[in-house]
């Protein structure tokens, strides 16, 4: 079972304006074949899937700890996509929609975000292409899927550094910052799962591309707290994971220097943001004041 905080696993700053586009490059990450979409199913399949769960529990406590954590990847890249779309259109109260608030949305490569979703992130990539189960691996063959897994996030990495590349705004670029140390924290994770069942120093493939991330500024906060040193579990239940993610291992050359740990439990994380209203696209509805004095009651009597 899961347990949902309602927390991001990060902080992320308010884009300064909004900007349709780059959200859209940031779909890439959330629904394209290396993004977290992709991530999150396969490694939720094989850890519902494991075969010998109790004999190979270090391999499962780790699959199934990363899992978890892409639960939280899923919603990072969708809370960032949502943000940067926040606000297009005419804001203004009882907006005239016989005037054409949305007439710039015509411009914008992926109109559908405003036309269905309202501005919300979709499991799609940055071209609007559905995200689908061919992108999951789930073989019931450990060392394949381990493989797959390593090559997936060797792939994830690429990916957050091309898109990286194509944004100048503040609230994409944490998004991908955040994701870089964190997806090589799971390629390392997956390395060294690797090397104790093979012998082979698959490690040695680290970082690929080659690229360090003390060239990425977003990075550098999440590298000084140690953040690429950290395996978390989000329970009490995978401590089983030291088994892979050692104490014993260090930190990849390149990065901040310092042994590897297993936290039980989630990162602190930051606050999940508020999202504004937009009455030309009825969300939450054109005349939203009724909605919110009922949702007012309810939640003063919940408490």
């Amino acid at each position: 079972m899961f347990m949902r905080i309602d927390r991001l696993q990060a902080e992320l700053p308010q884009p300064k304006r909004p900007d349709p586009n780059a959200a859209a490059a940031l779909q890439e990450l959330l629904g394209g074949k290396y993004g977290e979409m992709s991530t999150l199913g396969n490694y939720m399949f094989q850890s519902f899937n494991f075969r010998d769960k109790s004999k190979l529990r270090p391999f499962y406590s780790l699959v199934s700890s990363i899992f978890a954590e892409e639960l939280g990847h899923v919603e990072l890249v969708s809370t960032g996509v949502a943000m940067l779309n926040n606000g297009p259109g005419d804001p203004t109260p009882d907006v005239d929609v016989s005037k054409a608030p949305f007439h710039d949305m015509q411009d914008i490569r992926l109109a559908g975000s405003f036309l269905s979703n309202g501005g919300g992130a979709m499991p799609m990539n940055s071209n609007a292409a559905s995200w689908n189960m061919d992108m999951v691996t789930t073989t019931g063959n450990i060392i394949i899927d381990l493989l797959h897994n390593f090559h997936l996030e060797c792939g994830a990495r690429l990916h957050k550094l091309r898109v990286y590349e194509t944004l100048t705004d503040q609230t994409g670029r944490e998004v991908c910052g955040y994701l870089l140390v964190r997806g090589s924290v799971h390629a390392h994770a997956y390395a060294l799962a690797l090397k104790k069942l093979t012998g082979v120093a698959i490690e040695q493939m680290l970082p690929t591309p080659n690229i360090n991330l003390d060239r990425i500024p977003e990075c550098q906060k999440y590298l000084q707290e140690g953040s690429h040193r950290r395996l978390y579990t989000f329970s009490q239940d995978y401590p089983e994971a030291a088994g892979v993610w050692s104490n014993d291992e260090v930190a990849l050359p390149g990065d901040p220097p310092g042994n590897l740990e297993v936290v039980d439990g989630a990162p602190e994380g930051g606050k999940i943001p508020e999202l504004d209203g937009n009455y030309g696209a009825f969300a939450p509805n054109y005349k939203p004041e009724e909605i919110f004095e009922i949702a007012s009651k309810l939640y003063k009597k919940s408490r």
